[in-house]
């Protein structure tokens, strides 16, 4: 069983429910890339996007039960951060996907985002790490240029109008090196708003 779905486990063990029922956790960053592939790093947070379900009281709980500095992240040295939904890259409608070692938790549904968007959320801080995943994705062919594109067009256009649409450039430039320089076919055009400076 691979360590962050025994992490997973042992919140799911360790978590005392009140009035909000089963709650979905939607885990994105690499901590969706480790549960849906075999790819393993050194990191310590494991991301899960914040939703309606998770309330301020429910987010307390699980930053006290399992975030930095937590039993479990001594533990497993990873911790649980609630990321708030604006912040990530991401399409309208992101694509999530179970976990299939992880259906039997009695007080959580984990879900994990789609690797290709996964790969889009990282376009935006192209941190060391970010592009040493998205080689790791390359070399194990699970990133499809047309799908990385159609991807990466649709947060675009959600974006389009959004004060944060000023970074785009920098977020395509980041698309164009990983087209030039890792998976090795011409860069692609990327229509922006014409407001933007610098287009």
């Amino acid at each position: 069983m691979k360590l962050i779905e025994q992490f997973f486990r042992d919140i799911d063990h360790e978590w005392k429910p009140g009035q909000e029922g089963k709650l979905t956790l939607f885990v994105i960053g690499s901590g969706a890339l480790f549960l849906q592939t075999d790819y393993d790093r050194g990191t310590k947070d494991s991301d899960v996007l914040e939703t309606p379900e998770i309330s301020p009281d429910v987010s307390q709980r699980l930053r006290a039960l399992a975030g930095r500095g937590s039993s479990l992240f001594k533990k497993y040295r990873f911790f649980l951060d609630i990321v708030r939904r604006p912040i990530p890259f991401l399409p309208q409608k992101p694509i999530f996907h179970d976990v299939p070692n992880l259906k039997a938790l009695k007080n959580f549904t984990v879900q994990t985002l789609d690797i290709v968007d996964v790969v889009v959320s990282k376009l935006k801080p192209f941190r060391p790490k970010d592009v040493e995943d998205i080689e790791f994705l390359i070399s194990k062919k699970l990133l499809p240029h047309d799908k990385l594109l159609e991807r990466f067009r649709l947060v675009v256009d959600y974006y389009s109008m959004d004060a944060r649409s000023e970074d785009f450039p920098k977020y395509v430039e980041n698309l164009n090196k990983v087209e030039r320089s890792m998976l090795f076919v011409p860069e692609s055009k990327i229509e922006l708003p014409d407001w933007i400076e610098g287009i």
